[in-house]
């Protein structure tokens, strides 16, 4: 996928969000552990969000690419962003996948157990 392909579905995420009513704290949070695209908040909760694009279904679904290794930099990366500005927040794990077939919105795509 090139930047601009990724870029084009974070914005397409981030419509979709605010759509919702959501607001956007953060765009592309990076640490040393990886980054979030995007970070927002569906009333109290904190919802860190993994944006995937596919042009093709040939090798599979977007949302079949966050697989064990991706969720564990996802909430490593998380911890991070807690730990600087919001450690009390109730979270929770998005995942929005984008194909030709459209935009599917997953809450709560997974969980932390075992991390945070």
């Amino acid at each position: 996928m090139s930047r601009d392909t990724g870029a084009r579905a974070e914005r397409a995420a981030e419509e979709h969000l605010k759509s919702l009513g959501w607001s956007i704290l953060e765009r592309n949070f990076r640490s040393r552990c990886g980054e979030i695209d995007l970070v927002a908040r569906d009333g109290e909760t904190v919802v860190f969000v993994e944006v995937r694009a596919r042009t093709s279904s040939a090798f599979g679904t977007p949302e079949e690419t966050v697989g064990p290794a991706k969720r564990r930099r996802l909430i490593l990366t998380a911890q991070r962003w807690i730990q600087s500005r919001c450690p009390e927040a109730p979270l929770r794990f998005d995942v929005i996948a984008i194909s030709p077939q459209g935009l599917r919105h997953i809450p709560d795509a997974f969980d932390a157990t075992g991390f945070l």
